[in-house]
């Protein structure tokens, strides 16, 4: 309560019982002074015509003071520097005393301005370190501070404890570092420890939080510790690296945001080969759907391949005028021309003639409608742009004689659960039909699992969730998914343009599928949280199971047929190659979807899919 109330003092009001406290310590030094150069504790007698002083110094000194701002240097940031003010008082104040003695020919002994000065720098510093010790003690009495640990005990980690102490809410306790050389020793009145120390050191001091401070630290010497500190039943925060701290961002708002790859329970994979680059240098690509997630992903990897040009062609005016602003820069400094295309893919004429007009030579097809829940209840329009675009853009390639057409697909297309899922593997089909009556143009298809951090993905609504406070949202706790990264989708289209022969379905190795429930509890603990207990109801955020939803599937699956399977020059990337259906059946296909769309019969859509996408079923789950 006493440190609240301190705490609660108004800053003109410190600088005032700092001011006063100061000046009275001009008369009490000065008054030392003469007792230690007399030898006695009553020097009265002995002072005579010279205690004119005390009056003269005291009010000179007040101002010498006031002049060099003694009086607001904060007690929790007192430094070297702040002494070096006090040092500075001090001097003149012996020699204002000094001088005051000879212009009144006054008879007080020469080392008495010399024992002024230094008695007063002594108890300035004195009084300030006492305070600044009152404060931490009364701090400390209060109980309500969290007890942390700093893990890194540099340069990051001194300054990082300086500004625990002076905060209310954490208390520094110790040091974990890495260096042997520091193990015992007490830094910034902190002790040292060795990591192997920590789980004997958390529950006997009653830390709360790991606060790890070493900003210097490689990605993925960080990654290492941060798996280490999360075994324990503690928080474990990141200080920001210098380049954040550098950008402006502030302790709290740089507080660790979890990268993609962080989730993926796999070493991310690498798919950078010279095919890439030879197969887009110098070629004319566009990119449809280049405002989403993976066609604006598409686009940046693009440039560093050195194509002739390239052409975003997207329906949504601010996607495409965002993505146009973004690459606009780097654009001029690589000398490639980005062109900007308002369009729909189901506009058959607009496809066609920017193809022509900009003399497209590849197209990279990643525009589609793909959020599960809103494709389930607008099924005519997801069917409309999903398969009929598609068939729009493949046929407008192969009119156009291209050299290669690569379609992004999903693993929701195999044996489908959703409406989304169902279109996407119609077309799949029509790109295969496509290519059998076309064969100056190489059509592939990429079929890949849920890509972290697009704008449908778990990623940013689960850290929206965790900002709030939770609670983190799990439709059902048996979910399943395959997961990569935005940068490896994007890649993994490229890369099937490069190796496509015709009619390929390329997936990438994406090791086992995760539990979505235990990506979420990772994503917790990776910010600085804790699993709220269901049963103790102890830790930070709740994960809340909330019911699958119309169309999810508890697992996805890569592949229709596992057999299919045929290597590529690339290890981790393999060719399917899946049956399909005859010209007859796409064309009678096509005009059933197309009937369906005209007459807005919803019904008459789903008995198609029921008949026409192999494996296609309505999933029934108990909520768990």
């Amino acid at each position: 309560m006493a440190n609240h109330s301190i705490q609660n003092l108004s800053r003109a009001t410190k600088r005032a019982i700092l001011m006063t406290v100061d000046t009275l310590l001009i008369p009490v030094s000065l008054y030392c002074a003469f007792a230690l150069r007399y030898g006695t504790a009553t020097p009265w007698d002995l002072i005579g015509e010279s205690s004119i002083l005390f009056v003269v110094i005291t009010l000179w000194g007040g101002g010498i003071i006031w002049l060099l701002r003694l009086h607001r240097i904060k007690l929790n940031a007192f430094d070297t520097h702040s002494m070096s003010n006090i040092g500075v008082a001090a001097l003149i104040l012996a020699g204002s005393a000094m001088i005051v003695s000879y212009l009144l020919n006054l008879s007080a002994p020469r080392s008495v301005p010399v024992l002024l000065g230094l008695f007063f720098c002594l108890f300035a510093v004195v009084v300030r370190v006492g305070g600044l010790g009152l404060m931490r003690w009364l701090a400390e009495r209060g109980g309500n501070r969290k007890a942390v640990a700093i893990y890194g005990a540099g340069a990051a980690g001194i300054q990082l404890a300086a500004a625990l102490r002076q905060a209310a809410e954490a208390r520094p306790m110790f040091f974990v570092d890495d260096n042997p050389n520091l193990h015992g020793l007490v830094v910034a009145g902190l002790r040292v420890y060795g990591p192997d120390n920590l789980d004997s050191l958390i529950g006997p001091r009653g830390i709360e939080q790991i606060l790890l401070a070493v900003p210097s630290m490689t990605k993925e010497r960080r990654d290492e510790v941060l798996q280490t500190l999360s075994g324990n039943d503690v928080e474990v925060r990141v200080l920001p690296s210098y380049v954040e701290l550098m950008s402006g961002a502030g302790l709290v708002e740089s507080l660790r945001t979890v990268a993609p790859d962080q989730l993926l329970g796999r070493d991310k994979v690498a798919l950078d080969t010279p095919e890439i680059a030879k197969t887009y240098a110098g070629r004319v690509v566009m990119v449809t759907g280049a405002g989403g997630s993976i066609g604006s992903e598409l686009c940046r990897q693009l440039l560093d391949c050195n194509p002739a040009r390239i052409i975003l062609f997207e329906q949504g005016e601010f996607q495409l005028y965002s993505i146009d602003q973004e690459l606009q820069a780097e654009a001029k400094l690589t000398g490639i021309p980005v062109v900007a295309r308002l369009g729909s893919v189901t506009n058959k004429a607009r496809v066609a003639g920017v193809i022509a007009e900009e003399g497209v030579e590849i197209i990279l097809h990643a525009a589609a409608y793909k959020h599960v829940p809103l494709v389930e209840e607008n099924e005519l329009e997801g069917a409309r742009n999903n398969v009929l675009g598609t068939k729009v853009v493949a046929e407008a390639a192969a009119a156009a004689k291209l050299e290669r057409f690569i379609l992004v697909s999903t693993d929701k297309a195999v044996r489908p659960t959703n409406i989304m899922g169902a279109t996407k593997r119609m077309a799949e089909l029509v790109v295969q039909d496509t290519q059998t009556r076309n064969h100056d143009t190489k059509f592939a298809m990429v079929r890949f699992g849920n890509v972290l951090g697009s704008s449908g993905s778990v990623l940013p609504l689960f850290q929206k969730q965790i900002a709030r406070g939770g609670p983190v949202t799990v439709t059902h706790k048996d979910v399943t998914r395959f997961f990569m990264t935005i940068p490896e989708a994007a890649r993994l289209v490229l890369l099937a343009g490069a190796y496509a022969t015709g009619s390929d379905v390329f997936v990438l190795d994406m090791g086992e599928p995760q539990k979505i429930v235990d990506i979420a509890e990772r994503m917790i603990t990776l910010s600085g949280r804790k699993v709220k207990d269901p049963v103790t109801g102890v830790g930070d955020i709740e994960i809340k199971v909330t019911g699958l939803r119309p169309g999810e599937k508890l697992y996805e699956e890569l592949l229709i047929d596992d057999d299919s399977l045929l290597t590529t020059p690339h290890a981790k990337i393999l060719r399917a190659q899946e049956a399909m259906l005859s010209q007859v059946e796409v064309a009678s296909m096509i005009r059933e979807l197309e009937g369906s769309i005209d007459k807005a019969d919803t019904d008459r859509l789903r008995r198609l899919i029921e008949r026409r996408v192999d494996g296609y079923h309505v999933q029934q789950v108990e909520v768990s």
